[in-house]
């Protein structure tokens, strides 16, 4: 039997149902918000944010089916103004419509735009599919009109079940001799994309003769892919592989491979908003208090970036990843909010001391809001050394300076003013 007349494996094993939808758990148990919005039938606008290969395609169509409502497509890749008119023309001629955009970070603000009237008269409900963060890709008046539900990454589990599945239910993989004996490599190199991880699995199978036994290791699955690596989407494996690189060399002060990695990416046709925005989070990330200066450079050159577009915008990305390797580094901040956020996820929504609330009313004052509350500006040096944090978490130190000349200077800043309380 042969699978050439049929879709693509990962095409036939797309679920129909979230019972069948694995991962998500968050969004597709029985309490989860999207089950929930299903049940009630009541859709509204929606953004799957994730990396590629995570189910945003597949949940969009999940919610189609189990709506029953006129259901278009369209890939921002290949769509402008004038696709989007015809479809929201059509939809309104159908009573309204469910409309899935997949990368709707690539469609401009015009193109938005053309959305924005359709999806605030209900005219179209938006299901938008993007690998890049929203809040920076989707304007703010489409964006507030739409809730965001950030898709995970599939953890190994969730992959080897996709396998399972595939060997256990497809038409042709069921009926052949398969012994899944590694997994290793099939993982790795799909990345973690169930669509590559199915496909290439099923090249492994097309690339053995149905007659005889089947028994899956990790160097039969190398060669085969290193046989047919058109498979595995050459720029999307770079785009992933060549900014983490890039990202790298410049975390660790080598302007040299961080302007080599730039070139590459530019070469390949990567978007130059994407690395600029890339670089102003880790110019928090990674220098942040050490030079703060670094978030500003990065900001000013992602507006540059933005208004002046490829090719010229070039030397500006290179000047700003020198400037950025070349800085200082501490990730003080980045430790220190990931310490604030596990203290509060631990001890929930601990309540305001008394002393530090605010007191509009003469009832609040006479419950002690404000009472003993120590105004900075009145006390010498403008510092006073009270609590402010809730007495169950009082006294602990979140922020520890870095190791750089900037946050040396902090830290002596600190010892003098908060030495009696906290270790600096």
């Amino acid at each position: 039997m042969t699978t050439h007349h049929l879709p693509p494996l990962a095409e036939r094993m797309r679920p129909n149902t979230l019972d069948d939808f694995i991962g998500q758990e968050h969004l597709t148990a029985p309490h989860g918000l999207l089950r929930t919005m299903l049940q009630t039938g009541n859709p509204f606008s929606i953004i799957f944010w994730g990396p590629p290969g995570v189910g945003k395609t597949t949940l969009a169509n999940i919610i189609a089916q189990k709506l029953n409502r006129p259901f278009f497509m369209l890939s921002a890749i290949d769509s402008g103004v004038k696709e989007v008119r015809t479809v929201i023309q059509q939809a309104q001629a159908e009573g309204g419509a469910l409309l899935f955009i997949d990368e709707i970070h690539r469609f401009n603000k015009a193109q938005q735009d053309s959305l924005l009237g359709a999806v605030e008269k209900g005219i179209v409900t938006l299901i938008g599919a993007t690998t890049e963060n929203p809040s920076f890709e989707v304007i703010a008046p489409l964006l507030s009109r739409c809730q965001v539900y950030v898709l995970k990454p599939l953890d190994k589990q969730h992959l080897i079940t996709l396998l399972q599945n595939a060997l256990q239910k497809d038409e042709y993989l069921s009926r052949r001799q398969i012994d899944l004996q590694e997994t290793e490599a099939l993982l790795r190199i799909s990345g973690g994309d169930a669509r590559k991880l199915l496909n290439l699995l099923e090249l492994v199978v097309q690339n053995h003769p149905d007659a005889q036994p089947l028994v899956i290791t990790n160097e039969m699955v190398q060669q085969t892919a290193q046989q047919n690596i058109a498979l595995y989407d050459k720029q999307g494996e770079q785009h992933y592989d060549i900014i983490s690189a890039f990202i790298k060399s410049m975390r660790g002060s080598d302007p040299n491979a961080a302007l080599y990695w730039l070139a590459r990416m530019l070469a390949g046709g990567e978007d130059p908003k994407f690395i600029a925005r890339r670089m102003l989070i880790l110019s928090s990330e990674d220098i942040g208090i050490a030079n703060p200066t670094a978030m500003v450079m990065a900001n000013a050159c992602f507006d540059a970036v933005q208004k002046i577009g490829y090719p010229e915008c070039d030397l500006i990305l290179a000047q700003t990843v020198v400037y950025l390797a070349t800085s200082a580094k501490s990730n003080s901040s980045y430790t220190a909010i990931r310490k604030a956020q596990k203290l509060v996820n631990t001890t929930g929504n601990l309540p305001v001391p008394l002393h530090l609330r605010n007191a509009p009313t003469g009832l609040m004052r006479e419950l002690g809001y404000g009472k003993d509350y120590q105004y900075a500006h009145d006390f010498e040096g403008n510092f006073s050394l009270q609590e402010f944090l809730p007495d169950k978490v009082k006294n602990t130190q979140i922020y520890n300076p870095g190791t750089n000349p900037r946050e040396d200077e902090i830290r002596r800043w600190l010892k003098g003013k908060w030495g009696k309380k906290y270790n600096y």
